[in-house]
């Protein structure tokens, strides 16, 4: 007797829909993403309160390996919220603080349309 072993293997396709949502609805989701870790958080407020700052120095101050500080400094550097410059053998990094006023303006305009108007409160009836 003999076998036949077919393997099937189940690809799911996910399609990412981005082209029906606006370009400002596409940044502030990428945005968010970007800050929605702690230690991305820690960076730019790290960042924030110096004028520059060398990755290693980032990674001096947070409780992670300077890999991982790497790897989120490379993730806030490919959105632009931060800007890094070669200076030898280390990479000065400094905020974008023209696309960090955009993005504080845009998030300011986002959750002002969020609150305003009706909406269910903890004393609110629900319309739902």
């Amino acid at each position: 007797m003999s076998y036949i072993y077919v393997i099937v293997s189940p690809v799911l396709m996910t399609y990412a829909k981005t082209a029906a949502f606006s370009a400002e609805q596409q940044q502030l989701a990428r945005a968010a993403k970007a800050l929605a870790h702690p230690a991305r958080v820690a960076i730019i407020q790290l960042l924030a309160s110096k004028t520059t700052c060398i990755s290693g120095d980032i990674a001096a101050e947070l409780p992670l390996s300077r890999t991982t500080v790497s790897q989120h400094l490379q993730e806030l550097k490919a959105l632009g919220l931060i800007r890094g410059e070669i200076d030898g053998l280390t990479v000065c990094y400094c905020l974008n603080t023209e696309l960090l006023q955009q993005v504080q303006q845009q998030f300011a305009a986002f959750f002002l349309a969020a609150t305003t108007g009706a909406a269910c409160g903890p004393n609110a009836a629900c319309a739902c």
